[in-house]
């Protein structure tokens, strides 16, 4: 399976349909939907101007420093490369890509599988490592000669899974917090480990139906009928999040629960405020998943959408490439180009 992966990659990029992210064990998407429109210009040109901000700035072991730093900011970083439609073994961006994967699987504990201080970090950084598998040859991984103790990113990635649904498995709430050993929950840190738990299931990974099962459970307590999503606590507590109604839509979307009349809500609710300039604060986390999230619900609505979201990094992105953000700009860079990345459909999360 992954010998057939890299080949399909090296086929696409030979014939300048860039790479994709191999055969994965998901529904097919169309072609239309895949690649979709050309790329619009505005687009490219922030995104390149944001990855070479990104390799210029990456750490010689591998990291990103500013602001927020560890195992899931880098694999945010990675994702942006990887979602570029270069080549991940033989592109531009080759070097940079397998130097934040060796810094995220040098981050773990070997025993536990844990990666970095923070279940946000294990998420990210587990959804980075489903995306690259099968993608980036493993043989190229690591430098000659240091192989020996490595592990490759399949390996990691199971043991990331592992320690995530040991976690699910001690939380009464069946959901995830900051630490693993956590007894409460909420949204924003669920959302993130269920993506990557969801992501290394698309790859092949085992995750046990009932890990799946138990998460939406909670994203569903959560939910109100009006499509707000709480964020911790229970019944209670709901407001106009935009980040958190598009992580629970989001999650509904990529378990394939689009029957779930949660579903239907916050997507709805979405819809319904498509010209709202709500991102807040957290600006870039909250339209990391409104882009996703729409994306996976409505394409017309998406496409309106991210007109709106093309002028607004337009006009705020630096000389430099780079974002401004409350985390730092690593943060804020990558997950910008990430919100515009639905452009390209490379990742395989982002398949419809």
């Amino acid at each position: 399976m992954k010998a057939l992966r890299r080949d399909a990659t090296l086929v696409l990029g030979l014939i300048a349909l860039a790479f994709a992210l191999g055969d994965r064990p998901t529904m097919a998407q169309s072609p239309e939907l895949r690649f979709g429109e050309v790329v619009p210009r505005d687009v490219r040109e922030m995104y390149d101007r944001g990855l070479k901000y990104l390799a210029t700035t990456q750490s010689e072991n591998g990291s990103w420093e500013g602001g927020q730093s560890g195992p899931g900011v880098t694999g945010l970083c990675v994702m942006a490369f990887l979602a570029s439609g270069e080549d991940p073994n033989f592109g531009v961006y080759s070097n940079p890509i397998r130097k934040g994967l060796r810094n995220i699987i040098q981050q773990q504990d070997a025993s536990t599988g844990y990666l970095g201080n923070s279940m946000y970090h294990h998420g990210f950084a587990m959804l980075a490592l489903a995306e690259a598998y099968g993608a980036v040859d493993e043989q190229n991984l690591w430098p000659r000669g240091e192989t020996r103790g490595k592990r490759s990113i399949g390996e990691a990635l199971e043991l990331a899974v592992r320690s995530a649904v040991t976690s699910q498995k001690k939380n009464p709430l069946g959901a995830w917090r900051y630490s693993p050993d956590t007894t409460d929950a909420d949204t924003s840190v669920s959302g993130a480990v269920l993506v990557g738990l969801l992501a290394a299931r698309n790859a092949g990974i085992e995750v046990p139906d009932e890990s799946i099962d138990r998460a939406i459970a909670y994203f569903k307590s959560m939910t109100s009928d009006n499509g707000q999503v709480a964020y911790s606590g229970g019944l209670g507590g709901f407001d106009e999040s935009i980040a958190r109604i598009s992580i629970g839509s989001l999650v509904y979307a990529v378990a394939r629960r689009k029957d779930l009349p949660q579903y239907e809500t916050t997507l709805a609710y979405l819809k319904q405020r498509i010209e709202n300039d709500s991102a807040g604060h957290y600006a870039e986390y909250t339209r990391y998943y409104q882009a996703q999230a729409l994306f996976q619900g409505d394409i017309e609505s998406w496409e309106k959408w991210n007109k709106l979201l093309v002028r607004q990094l337009k006009a705020s992105q630096a000389a430099d490439g780079s974002f401004e953000g409350q985390f730092g700009k690593p943060v804020a860079t990558s997950m910008s180009l990430l919100s515009l990345a639905l452009n390209y459909r490379f990742l395989p999360i982002y398949e419809r």
